[in-house]
């Protein structure tokens, strides 16, 4: 059997126990009490002195101790253990669950077993009457457990993830240098291949908006990638070289994985407004001027991961006290018209804003709880002299 300490913490690190019930999991109890034809089944899982039941059909308890559960004997061993006749199994003879209530006779369970393999927990199904399992059902049970067992490990991985992912989000300058900046982003799926990112260098800092071509776990690995590649390159000022180092160095990546990333990287100078930029085949961002004139910064270089010979050019303006630089993935356009004329729509919500966070709040609202592709948002605002 596991280690128990290391068992343990295996379950206490998948933050399922004591939550409330989650259909996905109800629906697979239903199903093994369907396709077994039992009385009861259950996700249980055992914790230090009890056994805690996340799915239960059939069942009133919550829990039980752990020292009665039939699932303890079943997580010893990596494989199916059933009793078909447990009022004459010597090991279970005398289990109140046995002698009482649910009056047990068969029982079948399948260990499940987190990514790091320690068995946590089982599916089990069990009746008042005996019955012998045929090797049939035990790997029908064996697959319904797997099941249960990928929904309870992704959904961990996921968390955990999103923990990381929400780790990139940079922080706010601590010295204000006479500009305001704000980002935000909503992703489609629990994690999003769209990121933005800015943070301190020499002459002032960098700014960076990326759209992985890909949602999900995907695209949110390909995005760390590109943040990580691009933050190490970033000791340069050769923004084009920084960009073509990228490029070679997720070449494998993006190929394997049949991917490309669009994506607008600049350095800005805050003694003189001036920001140098590469788009990679970008093309989503604006600059408001304080007399209300709308420039929009088009580019004809390639994203990454489309042809790595190309040449990446360097482009650049000037960002004036009261002027607004705004970057917007792709999704933002389906908030609109879908179209490039949604940018338009961008600046008008932008000219009634009073602050860079105000236009990116104001933004992303506008997707309300859903988006169907992630929406992202970079703000960058030169205030007025005073």
């Amino acid at each position: 059997m596991n280690n128990e300490a290391t068992r343990q913490a295996a379950l206490d690190s998948l933050k399922i126990l004591d939550t409330a019930p989650e259909e996905r999991f109800d629906r697979i109890t239903r199903l093994a009490k369907q396709l077994f034809g039992v009385e009861t089944a259950a996700i249980s899982l055992i914790d230090h002195d009890r056994q805690w039941f996340k799915s239960k059909i059939g069942l009133e308890a919550e829990e039980t101790p752990r020292s009665d559960a039939f699932c303890d004997v079943t997580i010893r061993e990596a494989k199916n253990f059933t009793v078909a006749v447990a009022s004459k199994d010597s090991r279970f003879d005398n289990n109140p669950f046995v002698t009482g209530n649910p009056n047990i006779r068969f029982y079948a369970g399948y260990p499940l077993t987190t990514s790091g393999g320690e068995r946590v927990g089982a599916l089990c199904v069990f009746d008042p009457r005996p019955r012998i399992f045929t090797e049939a059902e035990e790997l029908l049970l064996r697959d319904l457990a797997l099941w249960v067992q990928k929904d309870m490990v992704i959904e961990n991985e996921l968390i955990r993830a999103v923990q990381v992912q929400k780790s990139f989000i940079p922080k706010q300058p601590e010295e204000n240098f006479g500009f305001d900046v704000a980002g935000g982003c909503l992703q489609a799926r629990t994690l999003g291949g769209d990121f933005y990112d800015w943070y301190p260098v020499d002459e002032g800092g960098v700014l960076l908006l990326a759209d992985v071509m890909g949602k999900g776990m995907a695209g949110a690995i390909i995005a760390a990638t590109v943040r990580a590649v691009l933050r190490a390159g970033s000791r340069s000022d050769d923004i084009v070289r920084n960009i073509k180092e990228a490029g070679s160095a997720l070449e494998n990546d993006l190929s394997s994985s049949g991917s490309f990333v669009t994506l607008f990287y600049a350095r800005l100078n805050v003694t003189s407004g001036l920001i140098r930029y590469v788009d990679a085949g970008h093309g989503l961002s604006i600059v408001m001027r304080l007399n209300g004139d709308i420039e929009r910064l088009s580019s004809e270089n390639p994203p990454l991961g489309v042809g790595f010979a190309h040449t990446w050019k360097e482009d650049s303006f000037v960002l004036n006290h009261g002027d607004t630089f705004i970057s917007v993935s792709d999704g933002v356009l389906d908030l609109f018209d879908g179209t490039l004329t949604a940018l338009d729509d961008v600046a008008e919500i932008a000219k009634n804003c009073n602050s860079a966070q105000e236009i990116v709040d104001a933004i992303i609202s506008r997707a309300g709880q859903n988006a169907d592709d992630d929406v992202t948002v970079l703000v960058l605002r030169r205030k007025l002299l005073e």
